[in-house]
């Protein structure tokens, strides 16, 4: 449903480069809910669109003419609390705009055409909910409240499952999510080692708090628990907590961890308050254990053939009835906070 003209978000967008600010206005624009008030090839005429225009968030490059952006970013933000997203060449540099008080980032895309749709798609949901954070200034610091949900919910848990293409289909959904939705339970077909560093990364780069699981660990809001590579992890219930355990045992459909394993005891022991979520991935695991979640009471959804790298587990999953949504990657974030 389009928003109401008082709710558009109203976006600036900062970049030297004309050719990339005009693509980036046609593609942001065509989203009903999105305007773009302002283009500026540097940070002194952003300044000035962002008084007369009153954006709710600014689109932002780091290297540009002048000043840079983190240096924009670090004088801006105290005097207009701005969600702002910053959209850069690959560097680390993206972190210090995110210790500027950046809410989110994107890494500008290559020239191929299905890259420049998935980053489009991607982008725009990354506005719809940085647009909804509240950047506060607390004696000259910046901090970034992530959007809450408001609605009351029963949901206590998030699972989800991924093989091949899943680690970067993750790392968007957990950079497409506020921090504040419920615990997520995650398996990942990868080998050992491999799941701590994942984790790592994740810890370092979303807004939650991510790290490879070990028994006994809680689900618990603004937490991600990323199953040990060649171990299984299932949820047990303990008094009013979901714990954790991981453990050694045989190949399940062809894997440790297996994402059915996971999705069982999500089952039963969430119930109808749980969301199961299959992304890409070859073959079949997790399928059956998500239609046992759908048959508890469980929401689920699964990512679509188009978006999916390898459309193999959501495929099946969706064939035997175990899917209640398809919808490709970039809208599942706000699908799943629609669930909430």
């Amino acid at each position: 449903m389009t928003m109401d003209n008082r709710d558009l978000i109203k976006v600036i967008i900062v970049d030297d480069s004309l050719v990339f600010r005009e693509w980036l206005s046609r593609g942001i624009s065509a989203d009903p809910d999105i305007r773009v008030v302002g283009k500026a090839k540097d940070p002194f005429e952003a300044r000035d669109l962002i008084l007369e225009h009153s954006p709710n968030m600014m689109i932002c490059d780091i290297n540009m003419p002048r000043m840079n952006g983190i240096e924009f970013i670090r004088r801006l933000l105290p005097q207009y609390a701005l969600p702002v997203i910053v959209v850069s060449d690959l560097s680390s540099a993206v972190f210090d705009a995110l210790n500027a008080g950046a809410v989110d980032f994107m890494t500008k895309p290559d020239a191929q055409l299905s890259n420049l749709d998935h980053f489009m798609r991607e982008l725009i949901v990354k506005i719809k909910v940085a647009a909804r954070a509240k950047v506060v200034i607390n004696n000259g610091r910046v901090t970034v409240q992530p959007p809450k949900t408001d609605r009351p919910t029963n949901i206590e848990m998030i699972a989800v499952a991924a093989s091949t293409g899943g680690t970067q289909a993750i790392s968007a959904l957990l950079h497409s999510l506020p921090n504040t939705i419920p615990g997520m339970v995650v398996v990942q077909h990868i080998p050992p080692h491999y799941s701590r560093m994942f984790a790592e990364r994740l810890n370092a780069s979303s807004p939650f708090r991510v790290k490879e699981a070990q028994s006994g660990d809680v689900v618990e809001k603004g937490t991600v628990l990323i199953a040990p590579g060649g171990q299984h992890m299932r949820v047990r219930k303990k008094g009013d907590q979901y714990k954790v355990e991981c453990f050694y045992g045989d190949l399940v459909n062809g894997h440790r961890p297996s994402a059915d394993v996971l999705f069982d005891s999500v089952a039963r022991e969430a119930g109808d308050r749980a969301v199961g979520i299959i992304l890409t991935g070859m073959g079949y695991d997790g399928a059956k254990g998500l239609l046992a979640m759908k048959r508890r009471g469980a929401r689920t959804i699964g990512q679509d053939e188009q978006s999916s790298v390898v459309y193999g587990m959501p495929k099946v999953a969706c064939e035997i009835g175990a899917v209640e949504r398809q919808a490709p990657l970039s809208r599942i974030p706000v699908m799943l906070c629609d669930m909430l």
